[in-house]
């Protein structure tokens, strides 16, 4: 075989995807353009036209320079970068960098530097090191632009007002009085005019607003203002685009070396953050977007960084500013209905034909519009969104230090001192903890606050020492860390405080934070807030013999709530990674089950082990409860005892295992009056049919209770609504086939259809806009709907909805997907059924 040819072992496998002999079906991939990246593309150059003049005239750079980067952003990212919609080009946040650049360098070195900083960026994204970027605190980025922002405003100050910048915002901030006093009329004007027009543009009421606000603000404002100033003959510093034959290029280096060093250190880290964070927001922006997620692949975070490298080596060679994502062009790519990379790339080239067609049409416009769209531009970084999501972290400290840096000594030096006072932040988070003893009732308590450290072993000594001898005592532990000092401490006192007589209950505790375990819970050590296997920690039993079946369920485990009530917990730490300690990998016990036979476990039999299984599991539950939650609830059950209950609603669920009404609803000791049968079935009223529990429970919720709410929770894989399925007329009346009769009417809905369920969809309830999976889940949704029916027809429910003190709700919980849907409306028919998921909430916010 001659060696240019590959050897493949599966050669001779291989098929055939169109007939021998003929040519292939599908041609070459031709290159198609949505019409609506044409539109977005339009959009987005009509805003970075302007933004890219005004901020090559903040940076003190030849005004090309900036119409250069934005098509070399436009065309070379778009095509080559790992983000399809993010938009790239000359960005507010390198402004301040370029411009001490071109002070300290001049402008054919900054260039130099942007090519050598973008061979920087190659080699980063070649280390595929992007996403470390984003471990930089956002205090600290956000703190970054407000700075940018901040001295972007006050440097624009000067041009609005007819002047020229100084080199710092200090000097700009002594020279502005003097400034004020010989303001030049003329550009105040067009200065304000353009201000007045970027503010209101996008306010225009009523249908004509909607219709002009799809022309962007920015190109408004400065097409305005040029305008006004051309017809009424202002005499007034324009744009100077010079020959591009005369446009400056790169040149080598020529500076100090540490000095050129730093500087591409600095472009390279400002263009690289604002990029790589930019990406991140686009991808929130697409997947808000419904239909386009799909057709989006999320950010390549290492490519994108290649792609920006790219882009800044040939913007530099040919004497552009350096280039990152810009997120006001990026959000108007998104939000104008972009689908792919072709609407940048797109954009670009309309900016590549504007420079070369438009000069005339561009220097018309007056410097000191470009300089107000830039100053807007600038005090936007300032974001009172980001201060209020610093301040709600408590990293205002972090935000105010680096703002204030960069304003005052540069972006790499303020960076740093933000940098150094997050690492501060921090330390002084991990060494802060918060220790006290208090006495209520005869039991003292020890309360921890923060990380336990060996920096707060002195402090935690003391207090602890505090606590008389003998005594029964709670030491209370928030915080997810404690180093071996700490446990080592904690453990000692609690060996010796339980020797002296006092029995010690320590409660909040993670996983890694064991001290010891009274000895009645058999070496269980399940511990609420972790994953929930369905077990009670089982000490190992000696394996059956060959044949014997092993594989029973050790039983169900306890309900355990902690800081927040109905959340599970009681992973035991033992656990490998495939499921309990001693289990087969599949969650299932080997050799420990309940069914296993007498023969090596001590001769007991199937039932008395049972037994005895089942009596430990429920004192370990007990004991669990005592333990680590009733210190938590004590307090407030003891109120709920002085005050009575005063539930908000009546929760009417079905009786299994799987349905935990506190998890799924996020509520405590006081909250529901919960009614659970078999199939959450409401019986209609009457001596027949009626049935007197279920509507002894109704009635008291509603006319001593006052609930403001009945819900209706059925669930996936209800095993009564499989019963209803596939019960066969006759035979036997049991107890379960009496009480299932209530569910005939759910079934004689699903049945009412001539057509047959499956032929049409449109009858039955949805689920989150899709029809029931099949007819089980149908039979589930139909039934909550079929039991609000039966709710209405008791009198006290049919009283409090006409006096409007009581609503219903339906609800259906898929056990699977761990997802709760909810009844929109109040439907009188499945027709009108939708069960709407109920999404995750930002309670930050």
């Amino acid at each position: 075989m001659s060696s240019c040819v590959p050897a493949r072992a599966d050669s001779a496998r291989t098929k055939h995807i169109h007939p021998p002999h003929s040519p292939p079906t599908g041609g070459p991939r031709r290159f198609r353009l949505a019409g609506a990246d044409v539109s977005a593309s339009i959009a987005v150059f009509l805003i970075a036209l302007p933004l890219s003049l005004g901020i090559a005239l903040a940076t003190g750079a030849p005004l090309q320079a900036g119409l250069v980067a934005a098509a070399v952003g436009g065309i070379v990212v778009g095509w080559l970068g790992g983000c399809p919609l993010q938009v790239s080009g000359p960005a507010a946040g390198l402004t301040v960098v370029t411009a001490d650049l071109i002070q300290q360098y001049g402008w054919r070195t900054t260039c130099a530097i942007t090519v050598v900083a973008g061979i920087a960026q190659l080699g980063l994204g070649c280390l595929r090191v992007a996403r470390s970027a984003l471990a930089v605190s956002p205090a600290i980025v956000h703190g970054m632009l407000a700075g940018i922002g901040v001295t972007i405003a006050v440097a624009q100050l000067h041009i609005v007002l007819g002047g020229t910048p100084q080199s710092s915002v200090p000097d700009n901030l002594l020279a502005l009085p003097a400034q004020l006093a010989n303001l030049r009329p003329a550009d105040v004007a067009a200065s304000v005019l353009t201000l007045t027009l970027l503010f209101l543009w996008p306010r225009v009421p009523g249908k004509a607003g909607r219709l002009l606000g799809k022309l962007p603000a920015a190109l408004i404002a400065v097409a305005g203002a040029t305008a006004v100033a051309a017809l009424a003959g202002l005499r007034l510093p324009k744009v100077d685009l010079p020959s591009w034959s005369s446009h400056a290029l790169a040149t080598l280096p020529d500076g100090p070396v540490l000095g050129l060093v730093a500087a591409v250190l600095t472009t390279t880290l400002v263009c690289s953050v604002q990029s790589l964070l930019g990406a991140v927001a686009v991808d929130k922006l697409v997947s808000a977007r419904p239909g386009l997620t799909g057709q989006v692949k999320r950010s390549d975070l290492d490519r994108e960084l290649l792609g920006q490298g790219a882009a800044n080596i040939v913007s530099g060679s040919l004497g552009g500013l350096p280039i990152a994502g810009v997120a006001v062009r990026s959000t108007a790519n998104v939000s104008a209905g972009a689908v792919s990379r072709n609407s940048t790339m797109l954009h670009g080239v309309l900016v590549l034909i504007a420079t070369l067609l438009l000069v005339p049409a561009l220097e018309l416009i007056p410097l000191a519009s470009l300089a107000a769209l830039v100053m807007a531009v600038g005090l936007k970084m300032v974001s009172l969104n980001h201060i209020r999501t610093v301040t709600r972290h408590r990293e205002v400290l972090v935000y105010a230090v680096t703002t204030g840096g960069v304003v005052f000594f540069g972006v790499l030096e303020g960076v740093a001192l933000g940098i150094a006072v997050a690492v501060g932040v921090a330390l002084h988070r991990l060494s802060r903890t918060r220790i006290k003893h208090d006495e209520t009732a005869g039991v003292h308590h020890v309360h921890v606050r923060g990380q336990l450290t060996f920096l707060a072993v002195p402090r935690l000594s003391r207090v602890l020492h505090q606590v008389p001898q003998g005594v029964d005592t709670v030491v209370e532990l928030d915080g997810s860390f404690m180093d071996h000092a700490a446990y080592e401490t904690l453990q000692d006192w609690q060996k010796t405080h339980t020797a002296q007589g006092g029995r010690v209950d320590i409660t909040g505790r993670r996983p890694g934070t064991r001290i010891s375990e009274p000895a009645d819970t058999d070496g269980c050590r399940c511990r609420p807030w972790t994953p929930w296997r369905n077990h009670q920690c089982e000490p190992p039993q000696p394996s059956p013999p060959p044949g014997a079946d092993g594989q029973g369920e050790t039983g169900t485990g306890t309900d355990a709530v902690t800081g927040s009530p109905g959340r599970p917990g009681g992973q035991s730490e033992a656990d490998g990674p495939d499921g309990p300690a001693g289990s087969d990998g599949r969650g299932k016990p080997t050799g420990t089950g309940i069914t296993g036979t007498a023969s090596g476990l001590g001769g007991l039999s199937a039932r008395d082990l049972a037994r005895g299984i089942s009596g430990r599991e429920l004192a370990r539950g007990i004991s669990a409860f005592q333990r680590n939650t009733a210190p938590l609830v004590r307090g407030e059950l003891a109120r709920l005892a002085r005050e009575g209950q005063q539930p908000s609603q009546l929760f009417l669920t079905c009786a299994d295992s799987r349905v935990v009404t506190s998890m799924i609803t996020s509520s405590g000791p006081g909250d529901l009056f919960v009614v659970r049968n078999v199939g959450n079935l409401v019986p209609l009223p009457g001596e027949e049919s009626g049935d007197d529990s279920v509507a002894a429970a109704i009635e008291y919720a509603v006319d001593v209770l006052k609930v403001r709410s009945i819900t209706v929770c059925g669930h996936s894989g209800c095993g009564a609504m499989q019963a209803l399925l596939s019960a066969e007329p006759g035979g036997a009346q049991t107890p379960l086939k009496r009480w299932l009769r209530h569910g005939l009417p759910s079934l004689a809905r699903l049945r009412d259809d001539p057509e047959g369920p499956s032929e049409d969809t449109e009858s039955w309830p949805l689920l989150a806009g899709r029809p029931p999976a099949d007819a089980a889940e149908r039979l589930c949704l139909a039934n909550v709907v079929q039991q609000l029916e039966h709710l209405r027809a008791h009198d006290a429910v049919a009283r409090a909805l006409s006096e409007g003190d009581l609503e219903l709700h339906g609800m259906y919980f898929h056990v699977g997907e761990a997802q709760a849907y909810l009844l929109s409306g109040d439907p009188v028919s499945a027709a009108d059924g939708v069960f709407e998921l109920v999404l995750e909430t930002d309670l930050t916010a």
